[in-house]
């Protein structure tokens, strides 16, 4: 089920909450449950059994990993819930990418393709980057005593397949939830917010991002992109992933304000950052803090000389373009920005916001995003370094009569509106008012309706359209 679509909007969520408010307090985290449970078996009911055996897997390690009696066990128990996890994730996500690159090998070495790795069809689970990342975290967590373990099982499986955020996040860590399952606030003014948070996001998503895309994958197809091509390509794709996702993790994060929680905030003006290390401070922070402490420092972080920071910097980096998708663009892409982070924390980035020269600093970086995006986007790197070429020129200057003509003034609107409000201090603001008007209830209430009715007349015009981080 997708947030974005009548089922969701006038079906499931309505007669969810519903049932939520109506419930005695002691028995919503089942109904969330039961809830989350329908909201993702609506796609795959066998992979429904999946999700929850990775969460009782991961329950169980957490409880061996803090009242075992011996001290080996605990340490068993950690790492078997972590190599459980982490080969659940190998098998759906990464077991074709390493059978064909095998037999591509096998290929430039003259070998017969008899030799090869094959495997049944495999299909990723949706959200199972997401969910293994969240296991992995609570087993480190309560190992190290840096959160309690989840007293019953029904919390840890409701916070597991959490529907407003297990699909695409954002990354959720159980110490940051476990009082919450315990002591929600519910009050209207929280449940307004939460309501306010979600039509933004999905105006975001459909209004913005959907509307861009048509574009980015046109330019995308193209053999032979011009210089404006290529550049105009590249960032359509930066809006209509930016808006796509950003979208999701406010919908997400309405949704859970709904139901009396606060999560984590995934996203704080990305694009107007002045360095790439600021930029993954603000682009996918629950990620990027989720690399941090569960990968950059367990290898040692900064702990040691020079070389060893930056070798972790970019490992860490690479490992997060890998766990995006079994695809070489994915290392790349990973190679890039950690190449970039290390080469800056090698200028000093640690002691001021930009090592670059204040009049390029943001131009610079956004052009050094806008080419990993490319590499981030593409179906393959050849196709990446197809869009390089037109991006110096190599197939011309300027746009073809052809891509003029089927580009829609919709498309070239909504993308400098996406311009506009990403490059904003306030781009969460997705309408800019007088202030005096935005501070009376009954304007932002009428403003909110005439965004939601707005919306769901453009759904059901254009028909489903998943959000990208699905496919991650």
């Amino acid at each position: 089920m997708i947030f974005s679509t009548p089922i969701f909007l006038f079906g499931f969520l309505p007669f969810f909450l519903l049932a939520y408010y109506l419930a005695p307090a002691r028995y919503r985290t089942m109904i969330l449950l039961i809830a989350s449970c329908l909201f993702y078996g609506w796609w795959k009911v066998g992979y429904l059994v999946l999700v929850l055996a990775i969460a009782s897997l991961s329950f169980v390690a957490g409880a061996v990993a803090t009242r075992a009696p011996v001290h080996s066990q605990r340490v068993w128990a950690v790492r078997l819930g972590i190599a459980a996890n982490l080969a659940i994730l190998g098998w759906f996500k990464y077991a074709y990418f390493i059978a064909g690159s095998y037999d591509d090998a096998l290929t430039r070495l003259g070998v017969s393709q008899d030799s090869g790795l094959s495997f049944p069809e495999i299909v990723l689970p949706i959200g199972l980057s997401f969910l293994v990342f969240q296991s992995i975290s609570y087993i480190l967590d309560v190992a190290r005593g840096d959160a309690p373990p989840a007293a019953r099982l029904v919390d840890f499986l409701a916070f597991s397949s959490l529907f407003p955020q297990l699909i695409a996040g954002p990354i959720l860590r159980y110490k940051d939830l476990a009082h919450q399952f315990n002591h929600r606030v519910h009050s209207l003014a929280m449940f307004a917010t939460g309501a306010r948070r979600f039509i933004t996001g999905l105006a975001m998503k459909i209004l913005i991002a959907d509307s861009v895309a048509p574009l980015a994958d046109r330019i995308f197809a193209l053999n032979t992109p011009t210089l404006a091509e290529s550049w105009l390509g590249a960032g359509a794709y930066a809006i209509q992933l930016f808006f796509d996702f950003a979208g999701y993790s406010a919908m997400a994060i309405g949704l859970g304000l709904m139901l009396g929680f606060k999560f984590i905030e995934n996203f704080n003006a990305p694009y107007i950052s002045q360095s790439i290390t600021e930029f993954w401070r603000r682009w996918h922070i629950s990620l990027s803090t989720w690399l941090r402490d569960y990968l950059y420092v367990p290898l040692g972080g900064n702990r040691g000389n020079a070389f060893k920071t930056y070798r972790n910097i970019i490992l860490t980096m690479v490992l997060g373009g890998l766990w995006h998708g079994a695809n070489w663009t994915f290392l790349l892409w990973g190679i890039w920005h950690g190449g970039l982070m290390a080469l800056e924390r090698a200028m000093g980035i640690k002691q001021r916001q930009t090592v670059w020269p204040r009049v390029i600093a943001w131009p610079l970086t956004l052009t050094f995003v806008l080419i990993g995006w490319v590499m981030f986007r593409a179906n393959s790197v050849s196709q990446a370094f197809g869009m390089y070429a037109g991006m110096f020129g190599h197939n011309g200057v300027a746009m073809s009569t052809e891509l003029v003509l089927l580009t829609r003034p919709t498309e070239v609107i909504c993308l400098l509106i996406g311009i506009f409000l990403a490059l904003a201090p306030t781009w969460s603001n997705h309408l800019s008012i007088p202030a005096w008007m935005g501070s009376l209830p009954t304007f932002n209430r009428a403003r909110c309706l005439a965004l939601f009715v707005f919306c769901a007349v453009v759904i059901q015009a254009r028909g489903d359209a998943p959000f990208l981080y699905f496919q991650f």
